[in-house]
């Protein structure tokens, strides 16, 4: 179809025509138009095209309905009052806005973590709007839900939750075993005294084979129990260990309720709750003896990360902008932050405090990023790797270690390069210590 056309000189009477026919075509024809846009071009472009770009083109949309439909305009200006430029855009404005374009909601990614001293800021970077605010910079919507420590790594495996807070050594024993690929992207920090072995009865490491032990089995209790035998010259009684699986929720009443339950293996705040409510318990070995074995980390689902819309990157961003400005806060000791974190295990102030005290946190992004780039790292790892296989822990028909192989920051690889399910990225840890999220 042909409409009368604007000359050099804009010409204000063919002009306002040409918006007043177009406005009163579109109300005769709006239910039609509508129509078309919702089902057949609104579909395909709202695929590709974003919501501005859209309501700009609905007009010419609009346009090529009349020339289907044979319409057209008279080929005179129609007598009408002089009409000001800004009522022709809003007659323009009008017909770009007749149907209301559907904005997808922005992504979401929920967040699994359970009670542990340096994974207690989760819930105060909730609840205290830090991470809305980081989610809302990058445009998706970040959700945390807590669960007990197994439960967690299960619905992270199952792929029921995009990220999960968990240590290296479940890391590499439960999705990386799993056959689901996962990457490190936060550093959180190390266990330097929250994990202990305890018993009652004044026992003994040596004491311990043949007594029911209270732990969660393939888990780093069981680790730090292994490590304690074989660095006290214990190693040739592990077989004899009789190991009692029992999850971190029921840990501190199955051994206080019954008091012939004479070891237990866990962690801070249970270990607390345990030594406090029963004088006689006594630690007979904890993880300071073994600094920067047992880590805490945020690992993301490998798949996550690479959506092909960008936004599990923005995401990753998101979350480590808003843990480093959390835990610069703990680090400063700011009362909301340390009494928010302290209320996600139902603690005090002081108990919290208490168990910072034996957490290596990595409050610098940039000592985070620096650890994870380095040998010591790897070091560590290899002394969990070689537990986990050891154990079974790696998977069926795993014939040897390598067989799950390790990512590191430089390109190294521990194990098979065709392989690899864990992986370590220091890129988010970097950018927060740069300043660039």
């Amino acid at each position: 179809m042909r409409l009368p056309s604007l000359d050099s000189r804009l010409d204000s009477r063919v002009f306002s025509h040409n918006c007043a026919f177009l406005y009163g075509q579109y109300k005769k024809y709006r239910s039609t138009l509508n129509r078309c846009f919702s089902l057949g071009y609104g579909s395909i472009m709202q695929k590709y095209l974003s919501a501005p770009i859209i309501w700009f083109m609905k007009p010419f949309l609009m346009l090529g309905l009349f020339e289907f439909l044979k319409i057209k305009p008279p080929t005179r200006p129609i007598r009408v009052q002089r009409i000001p430029l800004a009522a022709c855009g809003m007659a323009l404005l009008l017909a770009c806005a007749g149907a209301p374009s559907a904005v997808a909601a922005p992504p979401t990614f929920t967040v699994g973590w359970s009670v542990y001293a340096g994974w207690n800021p989760y819930f105060y970077m909730a609840k205290s709007g830090i991470l809305k605010r980081w989610a809302d910079k990058y445009g998706v919507v970040i959700k945390v839900q807590r669960f007990d420590y197994a439960a967690s790594l299960d619905a992270f495996v199952g792929k029921n939750i995009d990220a999960c807070t968990m240590t290296n050594m479940e890391a590499l024993d439960m999705p990386a075993a799993a056959g689901v690929d996962s990457t490190v992207v936060i550093v959180g920090d190390y266990s330097n005294g929250n994990d202990a072995v305890l018993a009652r009865n004044n026992l003994t490491l040596a004491q311990l084979p043949g007594k029911p032990i209270l732990l969660v089995q393939k888990t780093v209790s069981e680790y730090l129990l292994e490590r304690a035998m074989v660095l006290n010259g214990l190693d040739n009684q592990l077989p004899r260990l009789k190991l009692l699986n029992t999850s971190d929720s029921d840990i501190v009443g199955a051994f206080l309720g019954d008091k012939s339950n004479q070891v237990a293996v866990t962690w801070k705040p249970l270990v607390s709750e345990i030594v406090d409510q029963d004088h006689g318990v006594k630690s007979l070995f904890d993880s300071s003896h073994i600094p920067e074995e047992i880590l805490d980390l945020l690992v993301v689902r490998t798949d996550v990360l690479k959506r092909p819309d960008g936004s599990g990157i923005k995401f990753a961003k998101a979350i480590a902008g808003a843990w480093y400005e959390t835990v610069a806060q703990i680090a400063a000791a700011n009362a909301q932050a340390i009494s928010g974190s302290a209320a996600a295990s139902g603690d005090s102030v002081a108990s919290y405090k208490e168990q910072l005290r034996t957490t290596y946190l990595y409050s610098s992004a940039s000592a985070a990023a620096q650890f994870a780039q380095s040998g010591d790292l790897k070091q560590k790892m290899e002394l969990v790797r070689q537990f986990c296989f050891r154990h079974a822990l790696l998977g069926q028909n795993i014939q040897s270690v390598d067989d799950v192989a390790i990512l590191y920051p430089d390109g190294g690889i521990q194990g098979k390069k065709d392989r690899v399910r864990l992986r370590v990225d220091a890129a988010y840890m970097q950018l927060a210590a740069q300043g660039k999220l």
